[in-house]
């Protein structure tokens, strides 16, 4: 799992959390719920883990869905992605651990993205796009790991432009805890008065957190954000209660309190000597949604409308070549 690292987490900036008042520290907030993600497989049949399912949208608000693609190491000639398709109304977020992944759309953005880069693609008013790994991946093989993540637009965004954002690894924000126990790459938002690049329609914050076994983690959460964790590997605890959590689970914090708390156990395994977890929330939309597929609107006559659209070409055309 080599995203972005540092060897000395301490020369980085600190993040704390929120002084006490007098002998009182800062509310924290408790586990709701604890889930763990069923497994399927997405485009051309590469695996995952549906990290949200089963969990409310009124928890997940402003977030739709959370694919883990992976880890799988694809022999030579293995290697998937997805076909050309559309979308419209919201963002997808791809965050690469491992490996790589080819991005083009019909509005001429993409790229390649590896080992810490985030491709971050707002869908708005509809494109047409294709992940795919690059020929050199199909015809060797290697290991494939990452996440998408499904970010909605309030009404007044579905039909922004689309925008193409390419976040290498080096640009993410780099943080620690007090005694460098975790380094925290912060992709997206604001956090204890530092910012992630990632620009975002709705406010939220994006962390993928590295906590050493043994450290804990405690972050300062903004009081209108939801909070929610998934753990990409290693095993650990969440909240004050030290609820337990491992690979493939999501958990969802409380909306009440000021900081949010994860632990990596003591004890982990070789491959995986830390906690990895994803560390995520946003300001709620609080509208009505309607998911069909690649289309997240409103209401279903603009699902309709967005399908129509798609037949009929306006979301756009193919280009001839493909990015390399």
């Amino acid at each position: 799992m080599p995203a972005i690292t540092v060897e000395n987490p301490l020369t980085l900036p600190k993040v704390s959390a929120p002084a006490p008042t007098g002998d009182t520290p800062a509310p924290a907030r408790r586990v709701r719920t604890v889930v763990t993600a069923p497994t399927g497989f997405e485009g051309e049949g590469f695996p995952v883990r549906r990290a949200f399912a089963g969990i409310n949208y009124r928890h997940l608000d402003p977030f739709i869905m959370m694919d883990q693609m992976g880890e799988v190491e694809y022999a030579a000639g293995e290697a998937k992605g997805t076909p050309w398709h559309p979308h419209r109304g919201f963002e997808t977020v791809t965050y690469l651990l491992d490996g790589t992944f080819v991005h083009q759309d019909s509005e001429g953005g993409g790229g390649v993205i590896k080992d810490g880069d985030t491709q971050w693609m707002t869908a708005g008013s509809g494109l047409l796009h294709i992940e795919a790994p690059p020929e050199e991946l199909v015809v060797s093989g290697g290991v494939f790991h990452g996440i998408q993540l499904w970010v909605n637009l309030p009404a007044r965004s579905k039909m922004t432009n689309p925008r193409y954002q390419d976040i290498g690894g080096g640009n993410v924000k780099l943080l620690t805890s007090p005694d460098g126990g975790a380094l925290i790459r912060l992709i997206a938002g604001d956090l204890d008065g530092h910012s992630g690049p990632g620009i975002t329609h709705t406010p939220i914050t994006l962390i993928h957190a590295t906590v050493t076994a043994g450290a804990e983690l405690t972050l300062p959460w903004r009081p209108d954000f939801n909070a929610l964790g998934y753990v990409l590997a290693g095993r650990g605890s969440a909240g004050e209660e030290r609820r337990p959590i491992e690979l493939g689970q999501a958990v969802v914090f409380s909306t009440d309190g000021e900081t949010i708390t994860v632990r990596a156990d003591g004890r982990q395994d070789s491959h995986t000597p830390s906690l990895e977890v994803i560390l995520l929330g946003g300001e709620p939309i609080r509208e009505p949604m309607a998911h069909y597929g690649p289309f997240v609107m409103n209401s279903h006559a603009e699902l309709s409308q967005a399908f129509e659209d798609f037949q009929a070409g306006r979301l756009g055309r193919v280009p001839a070549t493909r990015a390399k």
